[in-house]
């Protein structure tokens, strides 16, 4: 796991920033980065240098008593970095940026339904929304500074963007990343139907376990796959920094991703002995599997939060890999959920939870989740044209047949 605290703070945003603008966050010359150290001086993102190439020389110091430190101007917003550092002892990093879809909703004058899905309100920790004023200017700084003294760590300014903050800017990354998956599920529930509210459950994914003392040469070679896998899934979109998980099964039992890594820069020594009362069970029930996902994607999220169910028959591909694919209530107990994910249906959605893939290899779980995601992302667009005009009858029997696939 990466220790950020070693790392400089010009360094650091020039990491962030990077990954902001990779992420598809902001554009080459929107958004901006601060960090406060124990000095009290402001590192921050310059004005008018290209997001997508920064270097540490290009980062500015903006000093404790107003002083400029650099060879470029500081982020015009720098005032309202300073007004939210001012307002808020337990902030040291705060992140500005203009991802679309959370866009979309400060135009709209919404906010994204973090209380829908339990996993992106534990991240975002409160969300409010700052009236307009111009960019740059000292009464933003005076509307942000009021939302944040509110307790928040998330706000969107209207008709601009969204604005979060953190006691490190990894977690202000992680904080705008989930908020960002969350508004995007938020527009993909609204075109499908009605968004429901999630109930108050039991966290049972939660993982538990340790760190090995040792490690044979087999489960060497599990971890660093589900290591990599991981990495691929964030990069795909299919993981946040946050959420999203594989678990192995290694011998007699499980190797699982370390909830506290930033799944972007997952190790084979990030992943712990050990795993959730879910993943237990389902492997109990089902030695077929040596592999689970569990993650929150945008597109199949929409479905869970939303009143619509989702139908994989959108493609072959689909149904091959996902059958069905059931949508479970979100009170659905553990023994109800590793019934149902099962060698006949190896994919599932948990409405306001998750949704959750299996297979023999962890390849062959990352490839459900891939092809649920963008099954789900396809049929949502289809709504925009009449709806889904699934693969039913005589051709899907011809596939079950076809690819011997379990009637």
């Amino acid at each position: 796991m990466k220790n950020y605290s070693c790392i400089h703070p010009s360094e650091q945003i020039v990491e962030f920033m990077k990954r902001v603008y990779d992420r598809g966050m902001t554009t080459t010359s929107g958004g901006n980065i601060s960090i406060l150290d124990d000095k009290g001086d402001m590192w921050i993102s310059p004005s008018g240098i290209d997001k997508g190439s920064l270097t540490p020389a290009d980062i500015v110091c903006v000093k404790k008593n107003g002083e400029i430190v650099g060879r470029h101007k500081p982020s015009s917003e720098y005032p309202f970095h300073r007004a939210v550092f001012d307002c808020r002892r337990d902030v040291r990093a705060v992140l500005h940026a203009h991802p679309p879809a959370l866009v979309s909703l400060s135009v709209a004058g919404m906010m994204p339904k973090i209380d829908s899905c339990g996993a992106f309100a534990d991240v975002c920790r409160g969300v409010s929304f700052a009236a307009y004023e111009i960019p740059g200017s000292i009464e933003l700084g005076r509307n942000l500074a009021a939302e944040f003294a509110k307790g928040v760590f998330s706000t969107i300014l209207e008709n601009h963007g969204a604005c979060v903050a953190g006691a490190t800017l990894p977690e202000a990354f992680t904080r705008m990343e989930a908020l960002d998956f969350c508004a995007r599920t938020t527009i993909n529930a609204k075109r499908l139907g009605k968004i429901a509210k999630a109930p108050q459950i039991d966290d049972t994914v939660r993982v538990a376990g340790g760190a090995p003392v040792r490690c044979p040469a087999e489960e060497a070679a599990l971890r660093e796959n589900a290591a990599a896998l991981t990495r691929r899934a964030y990069a795909q979109g299919l993981f946040t920094a946050s959420s999203g998980l594989f678990a192995i099964r290694s011998g007699k039992g499980f190797i699982v991703c370390d909830p506290a890594i930033d799944r972007a820069h997952a190790a084979p020594e990030d992943l712990r002995r050990g795993a959730s009362e879910i993943i237990e069970a389902v492997f109990a029930a089902h030695p077929e599997f040596n592999a689970i996902a569990i993650a929150t994607p945008p597109s199949l999220m929409g479905f869970a939060v939303s009143d619509a169910t989702f139908d994989p028959r959108v493609i072959p591909e689909s149904y091959i890999m996902l059958r069905e694919m059931p949508t479970l209530p979100a009170r659905a107990t553990t023994a109800k959920i590793a019934k149902t994910l099962c060698p006949r249906t190896p994919a599932i959605i948990v409405r306001n939870r998750f949704a959750a893939t299996a297979g023999k290899t962890a390849l062959e779980a990352f490839d459900r989740l891939e092809v649920g995601e963008y099954s789900a992302r396809a049929a949502i667009d289809a709504a925009l044209f009449g709806g889904l005009r699934p693969i039913v009858g005589k051709a899907i029997d011809d596939i079950v047949e076809a690819f011997h696939l379990i009637p």
